[in-house]
């Protein structure tokens, strides 16, 4: 059972992070955890890796992303560029290095390269990425990359423009691809194109996407159907790794696992044998990464997750916005959010509880 959180604690959220607290799964974030250096959870796992969600807008509705009816935030609900820039340089101090801007769409928040000019600046972090639907992407490709922005990942699932507009529910195929080779032309060369593969759609897409980006020297990363969206979900929505490596291999060239990669990536690499590029499989149904992983998460709106599947969260607003800092606190809550942290998101068990946000309202 899911315990109640304290009323006498401003800081934590009425849904708190979830974790394994001794043995049981469900047990509500712990008062303290251990002043250690870094972002260590209960299972020796350390975090150097934030995703931080800007918006929950976004200019498409995707079907595994958001429900077409949604009623977003009011922006002054949303943390301010100074106050994301302020959290990401406590969690810097905590040992996080790598930053990853989300959103809904990221690019849907006014001037974000402001935020990223800020964010680059911060001691301590060596990485940072931006995760875009495209939309937008022509037109801010060069203040992006004048900020300092040098790794973007782009969400496109088809290249057929109806297929395109089922799944989003929107045009707008033909600006993602503006996008992209707008990116191309300002200098960006670490671009992955992310495609969510979902059973009786991607089959159709897979090859023309993989030769896409091959020719253009994207990395493709396939990213399984996931429980996170608006519509009801079963595991045989997704279409899992081996099936679409498979076809790539039997269909585009034959594909071999990389040496040496990161392995705290969500991602399995593979190369093609000819030479022609690399593709990725973010495998969190077929084959959960949740042992090595270093992740959390900021919402747009400053709740902490430790967790894309957590079921509650501890809200970081109110110590960003006290009149005096109070980074020593923020640091606190960070350390406890982690430790919180399950041992797994348990998709494949009975226990699994689908979490009550949908994918654009955590950050993606």
């Amino acid at each position: 059972m899911q315990r109640a959180a304290s009323k006498t604690e401003p800081v934590i959220a009425s849904r708190i992070p979830l974790g394994l607290v001794g043995a049981e799964q469900g047990s509500a974030i712990p008062h303290s955890a251990p002043s250690a250096p870094h972002l260590i959870d209960q299972y020796g796992r350390v975090h150097t890796n934030l995703r931080v969600s800007v918006t929950d807008r976004c200019n498409l509705r995707c079907t595994y992303c958001m429900p077409e009816e949604v009623v977003f935030r009011d922006r002054s609900e949303l943390l301010t560029f100074e106050e994301i820039a302020r959290f990401v340089a406590v969690a810097a101090g905590l040992g996080v290095d790598k930053v990853r801007l989300t959103g809904g769409e990221p690019l849907v928040r006014k001037d974000l390269h402001r935020l990223v000019r800020m964010l680059v600046a911060v001691p301590g972090l060596s990485d940072l990425a931006l995760t875009t639907n495209g939309v937008l992407l022509a037109e801010q490709a060069a203040a992006l990359w004048d900020a300092g922005l040098r790794r973007l990942n782009v969400s496109l699932d088809t290249l057929d423009p109806g297929r395109f507009r089922e799944i989003s529910r929107r045009d707008g195929l033909d600006r993602v691809l503006a996008g992209l080779d707008a990116a191309t032309r300002v200098g960006f060369t670490h671009i992955k194109v992310n495609a969510v593969a979902l059973r009786g759609v991607t089959e159709l897409d897979a090859v023309p996407l993989a030769r896409f980006c091959r020719e253009r020297g994207y990395e493709l990363r396939f990213i399984e159907s996931m429980p996170i969206g608006a519509d009801p979900w079963d595991r045989s929505r997704a279409l899992l790794a081996d099936e679409l490596l498979a076809l790539l291999g039997r269909e585009v060239a034959p594909l071999a696992p990389v040496a040496g990669v990161d392995p705290h990536a969500p991602a399995a690499e593979y190369e093609y044998a000819d030479g022609g590029g690399r593709v990725g499989v973010i495998a969190s149904v077929s084959r959960p990464f949740c042992a090595a992983c270093n992740r959390l998460r900021l919402t747009a709106e400053g709740k902490v997750r430790n967790c894309l599947f957590a079921l509650d969260e501890a809200d970081a607003k109110p110590l960003l916005r006290r009149p005096e800092p109070d980074d020593a606190a923020l640091a606190d809550l960070l350390r406890r959010v982690v430790w919180a942290k399950w041992e797994g998101h348990e998709i494949n068990s009975a226990r699994f509880v689908k979490p009550d946000r949908t994918m654009h309202a955590i950050g993606g």
